[in-house]
């Protein structure tokens, strides 16, 4: 159970939903991921990044790294179009609370970093402009990792996995 969540949904970010679609590295990311025991929903697209649908998004980092720059860009000109002129501030206040909680759920301070798996050890990668506030999150982040042993929890559920395929 990692931030809370015993079973995460687990999508493939892609091009389509089919399992066909995608460039090579993705294709063979959802072989694997299809037979691997997370519970893994299939292929997503870009529109289904904020959506909920999948719990865990997987990618390779220049593809997530992209998201997450359009992402932050997209947050920071909703912010800039807000407080642009009276009738954008008097919106922005009727919409506070949903603006509040789409910040929170697209701002990269609230979380700290990501984990990286594939090390031994809590590893959490965190934003090259990170405030205070992120770096803050980020420990706090590693220091639930390390005391909910996700790393040992990962590492069991990988053998085992291997130790299943090789029996089938």
């Amino acid at each position: 159970m990692a931030l809370g969540i015993d079973a995460p949904r687990v999508g493939l970010l892609s091009v389509g939903e089919e399992a066909t679609k995608g460039n090579e590295l993705t294709r063979e990311a959802h072989r694997l991921l299809k037979t691997s025991p997370v519970s893994f929903i299939g292929n997503v697209e870009a529109r289904d990044v904020y959506s909920g649908r999948a719990d865990v998004i997987v990618c390779d980092g220049f593809t997530g790294n992209v998201a997450l720059k359009i992402s932050e860009g997209f947050a920071e000109l909703i912010e800039a179009e807000l407080s642009s002129t009276f009738t954008m501030r008097v919106g922005s206040l009727l919409t506070r609370r949903v603006l509040r909680q789409f910040h929170r759920r697209v701002d990269y301070s609230e979380y700290g970093g990501a984990p990286l798996l594939g090390v031994s050890g809590v590893t959490i990668v965190g934003h090259g402009r990170s405030s205070a506030k992120a770096v803050r999150n980020g420990v706090a982040m590693a220091y639930r990792f390390a005391t909910e042993g996700v790393v040992e929890r990962v590492e069991q559920d990988i053998a085992a996995a291997n130790a299943g395929s090789r029996t089938a």
